[in-house]
């Protein structure tokens, strides 16, 4: 099925099945004036929440203070899916979490592993999500860029965007 229809019919499942696909995003606090930063995620879907592994003494950890609204940004390998998340990150202390979390890419940021005093669980509790899905095929983009091109009244059809909330 092609990103479009999986976004039309469950954007969650979709962003889910997307999210799992890549490692990567942008994580940034809504307020904190500074430049998103890339981040690696860890899912926690029957929860709707992501963690983060990272220092103490970084700008991101300063800025969460004690909580705040965060965005999340995520582009699927393939740059046909593209995703915001949004809802509430704080840092938390859940040993049992960072141990279940934690490897040896993790432990490769951290001057003493796992030991290491600076290393810092986050957790963004999800609220809403926005995805978006582009056309897989480059004839059909094609297509829709000199229609419109041609006639005025018609815009390119090439994805589909769906707003949704995360259940509380």
């Amino acid at each position: 099925m092609s990103i479009r229809k999986e976004i039309e019919h469950d954007p969650r499942h979709a962003l889910i099945e997307k999210m799992d696909d890549t490692r990567v995003g942008m994580l940034g606090v809504e307020g904190s004036s500074q430049h998103m930063q890339p981040m690696t995620h860890f899912t926690d879907w029957d929860t709707n929440t992501l963690y983060f592994i990272t220092s103490s003494d970084t700008d991101l950890v300063r800025a969460v203070g004690l909580g705040g609204r965060a965005h999340y940004c995520v582009v699927g390998k393939d740059q046909d899916f593209h995703a915001c998340l949004a809802g509430t990150l704080e840092q938390v202390e859940d040993e049992a979490k960072l141990d279940e979390l934690w490897s040896p890419v993790a432990g490769a940021w951290f001057e003493k592993g796992r030991e290491d005093p600076k290393v810092t669980l986050l957790r963004l509790t999800l609220a809403d999500a926005s995805v978006w899905g582009s056309t897989e095929s480059a004839l059909r983009f094609g297509f829709e860029i000199a229609r419109a091109n041609m006639d005025e009244d018609h815009l390119p059809d090439v994805g589909i965007h769906k707003t949704f909330r995360f259940a509380a």
